[in-house]
């Protein structure tokens, strides 16, 4: 009996990962597809409710988007909204809240105005609200004993549409719909590690801890575990990963909605926001704040060594820490977010910064979200000894490809799937049925 060789394997069963097993299965004419997944069950580490923000970025309350790029990223959270529509669970995968950026003061108010007249065009639907507007939406950000707050206040909001998801749920709805499809042959191999990645003859060997699973094509969707897959077979040595731990902050139901603040330009980390949980009922959650933890998952030790092993340092990582050290914005919001990690002191600290969205937030009302929030793999090229931002992406064209994806990252999950999809046809000659493809998601 001959060895089986898939026509592709999908190593990482996360939302990326499970987004493109599902577009293989239902778009094209391809037969054998393999989905490696190390834990027990899909979407374990990142694509965890708990280990994200739950947020579908649409560009318009991101303050640090370009229009170009807030364009592109609400063409690829429409196609998530497209395709949880038409499932009978949707409402226990995508959720409408209302949402908004805040913007407070003169300086931040301007910006937000100046903004609301490029971006109306795009988001059609974005409305200004001025601060008793805002009142009407989320009473909890103006006012303040009774009485509005002092400062200059406007948001950009949008009101009706879907602004959350659990990822989880989407990526167990992806395994689901791709398993109906009886006349496809689909493998989910869970509960395996992969060690390694040998190409011989055209034919990629993926060695796990049970099995070698064999394939023709391969496409890589492991967050920080891409590189270091990568990085063994000899590609993206001229890159080194920095792992972000995002942590956040549980307080009583003090918003009805999503509410952002104005990105810092000069910081890569998300600004403070405010978000209803949409797996613990009853819960705001804030945040996040950002540490430098050295490890590629969030609560598992074990990764500290991997860890070591992408960080790969050297002068020119050396020369970007000192580059982000330079900056006095990065470096204080660096030096504050270690002390965010101590026990007493980091309640406090949070409750001034989370003050910016609730003022009359107390002390009482906040606590830490323990065993919540995820690590984000931030790249930086050695070359160019510059912090990457946005996708990356890793094609050597040998027929496999690794994706690291940082945020939006869990938001471009279908379009970075489609990607993807096209790279893998590509390589083996299949066939898209372009027209529903197009029709369903786009």
């Amino acid at each position: 009996m001959t060895e089986q060789v898939h026509d592709v394997a999908i190593i990482g069963g996360g939302v990326c990962g499970t987004a493109l097993m599902y577009l293989l299965t239902e778009y094209t004419d391809i037969q054998h597809i393999a989905l490696v997944e190390k834990y027990d069950h899909v979407a374990k580490v990142n694509s965890n409710g708990r280990n994200n923000s739950q947020t579908l970025h649409c560009g318009d309350i991101e303050t640090n988007y370009t229009l170009e790029k807030a364009a592109k990223v609400k063409a690829a959270a429409q196609m998530i909204v497209n395709y949880a529509d038409e499932l009978a669970e949707r409402d226990e995968i995508i959720f409408k809240y209302p949402k908004m950026v805040l913007g407070v003061g003169e300086k931040e108010c301007a910006m937000l105005r100046e903004r609301f007249e490029r971006f109306r065009t795009v988001f059609t639907s974005m409305q200004l609200l001025e601060k008793e507007q805002i009142a009407e939406i989320e009473p909890n950000v103006v006012m303040v004993d009774g009485k509005m707050r002092e400062e200059p206040c406007v948001a950009l909001a949008v009101l009706d549409e879907y602004s959350a998801v659990d990822y989880q749920r989407l990526a167990e709805s992806f395994v689901d719909q791709a398993q109906k499809r009886t006349d496809k042959d689909l493998k989910l191999f869970l509960n395996s590690h992969v060690e390694d990645i040998i190409e011989k003859d055209g034919v990629f060997s993926i060695v796990t801890q049970n099995a070698v699973i064999k394939a023709k094509t391969v496409v890589v969707s492991a967050g920080g575990h891409s590189l270091l897959l990568a990085q063994q077979m000899g590609y993206g040595l001229e890159l080194s990963c920095l792992p972000v731990a995002g942590s956040f902050y549980f307080t009583p139901p003090l918003l009805n909605g999503k509410v952002y603040t104005v990105q810092n330009d000069k910081l890569p980390f998300a600004a403070v926001h405010g978000d209803p949980d949409v797996l613990i009922e009853g819960k705001t959650r804030f945040g996040p704040t950002a540490l430098l933890l050295p490890m590629l998952e969030r609560y598992n030790s074990k990764t500290f060594f991997e860890f070591l092993r992408v960080l790969k340092l050297d002068s020119r990582v050396m020369k970007v820490f000192w580059d982000l050290f330079k900056v006095k914005d990065i470096r204080n919001y660096i030096l504050k977010n270690f002390l965010f990690e101590v026990p007493l002191l980091r309640r406090w600290l949070f409750m001034k910064d989370a003050r910016k969205i609730v003022p009359s937030l107390q002390l009482k009302d906040v606590t830490f979200a323990k065993g919540f929030g995820g690590v984000r793999p931030q790249l930086i090229d050695k070359k160019s000894s510059q912090l990457m931002l946005g996708e990356a992406k890793i094609n050597p064209g040998t027929g496999i490809v690794f994706n690291m994806t940082p945020s939006p990252g869990a938001t471009s999950c279908l379009e970075n799937a489609e990607l993807d999809l096209r790279f893998v046809c590509g390589r083996l000659g299949a066939q898209i049925d372009e027209t529903r493809l197009r029709a369903d998601l786009h």
